[in-house]
C-alpha cells in the first residue's frame, strides 16, 4: 500500500481547465498526491488528469470525500462508486467522512460503518474522518475499533493549531493532514514568519508548511501557479530550530477559516 506523501494537491475552490492545467504542472514538479471531495464537484476534471497523465495510478495517492447528503442507509457506497467513475480508477487511497452529520441527523455509526464496508470491498485503501472533534472521535473508534481509523484532516495552521485534536490523534495512532495550511494567505503576513522566513532565505508560507511536516503532519496547499507549487514542495527541504518551533507556537489564536453553519461544536 501506498504511503500518503506528505505535501499534496488540494483541489478546494479549483474546477475546469483551471483545476486540469494545475494538477498536471503539480505532477509534472514531482506531486504525488491529490486531494479532491465530492463536494468540490471537481473528480471528473480529477479523473481527466490521472486518465492522460503516464505517472502510473499506483503512484499517485488519491483522497476523495463522502458529502454529508450521502450518509444515510445504503448510500455511502453508491456515492464512493459514483466518485471511482468520475476519478477514472477502481480504487481510492484513502476515503473520508467529509464532515460529522450536521446535528447528527444521520447516525455515526449509520455512515462509518457503509465508510469500513467500502473498505472491505476494495474500493479505498484506507478509510478516515475530516473535521471531528475530540469527542466525536471517540464515538467513531467505539463504533469501528482500534486502528479502523487511519486519518483525520482538519484545519491546522500557525493561526489555528488545534492542540486538543492533534494531542488526541497522536494517542490514538491517527495520521493528520493539516488543511488551509496557509490560513487562506493569512501567514503571509505575519512578522514572526517573515522574520524566521528571512533567516532561512524563504518565505512564511514555506515557513508555515515546514512547522507543519515537522510535526509529522501531511499539508495539502492549493495553488494554481508554478512557482507557488514548486515553493511549496520546497519545504520539505527547510528545517526549523527548536527554537522556532516554539516561537510558532505562540501565533496560536484559534483562527479558524472553515467554519460552516452545520460544523460540530470545535474542541
Amino acid at each position: 500500500m501506498m504511503k500518503m506523501p506528505a505535501i499534496g494537491l488540494g483541489t478546494f475552490r479549483l474546477k475546469g481547465e483551471p483545476l486540469v492545467a494545475t494538477l498536471n504542472t503539480g505532477l509534472e514538479l514531482g506531486y504525488r498526491h491529490i486531494d479532491t471531495a465530492q463536494i468540490y464537484d471537481n473528480e471528473s476534471e480529477v479523473g481527466q488528469v490521472l486518465a492522460s497523465t503516464s505517472i502510473p495510478r499506483q503512484d499517485i495517492y488519491l483522497t476523495t470525500k463522502v458529502w454529508t447528503s450521502e450518509f444515510g442507509p445504503g448510500k455511502v457506497i453508491p456515492s464512493l462508486k459514483t466518485s471511482l467513475e468520475k476519478l477514472r480508477t477502481d480504487y481510492l487511497d484513502l476515503a473520508l467522512i467529509h464532515w460529522p452529520s450536521p446535528k447528527d441527523e444521520v447516525p455515526m455509526a449509520v455512515y462509518l460503518e457503509q465508510l469500513a464496508e467500502a473498505k472491505a470491498q476494495g474500493l479505498t485503501r484506507e478509510i478516515g474522518v475530516s473535521n471531528f472533534t475530540v469527542a466525536q472521535l471517540k464515538e467513531a473508534i467505539a463504533i469501528l475499533g482500534p486502528g479502523a481509523i487511519a486519518h483525520q484532516q482538519v484545519e491546522i495552521h500557525p493561526l489555528l493549531q488545534n492542540r486538543k485534536v492533534v494531542e488526541f490523534c497522536r494517542e490514538q495512532g491517527i495520521a493528520l493532514t493539516a488543511y488551509m495550511p496557509l490560513a487562506y494567505g493569512k501567514v503571509l503576513s505575519e512578522p514572526l514568519l517573515l522574520e524566521i522566513g528571512k533567516r532561512h532565505g524563504v518565505s512564511p508560507a514555506q515557513v508555515s508548511l515546514a512547522w507543519l511536516l515537522a510535526q509529522g503532519m501531511t499539508v495539502i496547499p492549493s495553488s494554481t501557479k508554478r512557482e507557488n507549487q514548486a515553493a511549496n514542495l520546497g519545504a520539505l527541504e527547510i528545517s526549523l530550530s527548536s527554537d522556532e518551533m516554539a516561537q510558532i507556537t505562540t501565533l496560536d489564536r484559534g483562527e479558524r477559516c472553515a467554519n460552516p453553519d452545520f460544523a460540530p461544536a470545535w474542541d
